[in-house]
């Protein structure tokens, strides 16, 4: 077969789906399948003009929000990318963004045309205080997933739990599949040490959806009872300079060490101890598998994806969201048992190696795909 990876974010992305897709196309070249990829350059806007119609609902409502008229206006660069960009016929494509799937279907509409559904925009822009709950863009936001029950011929999401949050904006939820990541394990190479002073680590962009306020917090209370740590911090974003000044007043900036943005961050993250990450909603939570397979304890809250890949107590903990008590308490146990660490951190590195491992996602990926086989 010939497929097309569609993408939104280009390749060299950082995180989730965009790191994860090149090795997937690894993985079907050797096969002997051909398969490109495809994304819209950064450099890419203000360039679409075409104008274009939703088959299950009147997006020009909603214009006039800013949110909306920049998904809008992406929607147009994707096309016009498309346009200019695609000039040759697949047996399938395979989009892993709400815009690429429509587009795709809309520029190619004898093609079938599958779309993993990865995260949810509109929550993180909801936990970040872009928009507000039910308010206009979140409408927009969520008429979306029903235009793709119309137009695309499967829906795949990366967890159950995703799955069930897609059940209230899709008429036929049973049809939706449900295929977690994996990755490729040569990227993981577990490092045998012994650190005098417990690591943590975190890895993610700094949007207060990820619950790093708490993960301060939790570590404010860790230093008061006594406990010694160094807190490394992984990635960029519009939260730097109050997590900064959080860290200052909380008297923890001596323990945190903020890196800023990595390409390769499963290069770094094996030298450390426990991977914590408290956040608000995560559909899979990527970054809790790949800490898992560079032999961390995980530390996560109890929502979406986290909860389906920690056990509590078995693989990894887990906490309420927005209780720093509780992971305080929680990063304290692991503090204190260093054998309690490493047993988790091995059952997580276990279950991660046999339940998200590439072949497994190659195998079920090749399923949906040969339905659609000529």
């Amino acid at each position: 077969m010939n497929i097309l990876q569609a993408l939104f974010f280009p390749p060299e992305q950082p995180g989730g789906v965009s790191s994860m897709i090149p090795y997937i196309q690894e993985r079907y070249l050797k096969k002997g399948w051909e398969m490109e990829l495809f994304s819209l350059p950064k450099r890419i806007r203000n360039k679409g003009t075409e104008a274009f119609e939703f088959s299950t609902f009147d997006w020009r409502p909603f214009a006039g929000n800013p949110v909306v008229d920049k998904y809008i206006q992406t929607y147009k660069d994707y096309v016009w990318w498309t346009k200019l960009r695609i000039l040759k016929d697949y047996d399938l494509i395979h989009a892993h963004h709400p815009i690429a799937a429509l587009v795709m279907k809309q520029l190619f509409p004898d093609i079938p045309v599958i779309v993993t559904i990865h995260s949810s925009y509109e929550r993180e822009l909801i936990l970040n205080g872009k928009i507000v709950e039910n308010g206009l863009e979140h409408q927009f936001l969520t008429s979306l997933y029903r235009e793709m029950e119309e137009k695309v011929n499967r829906i795949v999401t990366v967890s159950v739990s995703f799955k069930t949050y897609l059940s209230d904006y899709v008429q036929d939820f049973d049809q939706i599949v449900v295929i977690p990541n994996g990755f490729d394990e040569k990227r993981f190479r577990p490092f045998p040490h012994e650190n005098a002073t417990t690591q943590f680590i975190t890895v993610c962009r700094l949007v207060p959806a990820k619950g790093l306020d708490i993960l301060f917090q939790a570590c404010s209370l860790l230093k008061q009872n006594g406990h010694s740590f160094v807190l490394h911090l992984i990635g960029d974003g519009p939260m730097r300079p109050e997590l900064e000044k959080m860290a200052v007043d909380l008297n923890i900036y001596e323990e945190t060490i903020f890196y800023g943005y990595m390409l390769h961050p499963e290069e770094f993250m094996p030298f450390f101890d426990v991977f914590v990450l408290p956040s608000q909603a995560e559909a899979f939570g990527s970054v809790f598998a790949e800490a898992a397979l560079c032999l961390l304890a995980l530390v996560g809250t109890n929502v979406g994806g986290i909860a389906e890949q920690i056990e509590d107590g078995r693989n990894g903990l887990l906490v309420p969201v927005g209780n720093a008590s509780a992971l305080s308490h929680a990063l304290e146990k692991l503090i204190i048992d260093p054998s309690f660490r490493y047993n988790l951190a091995r059952a997580a590195w276990e279950k991660a190696k046999k339940t998200y491992s590439m072949n497994r996602v190659i195998s079920q990926m090749t399923k949906v795909y040969e339905r659609y086989r000529k």
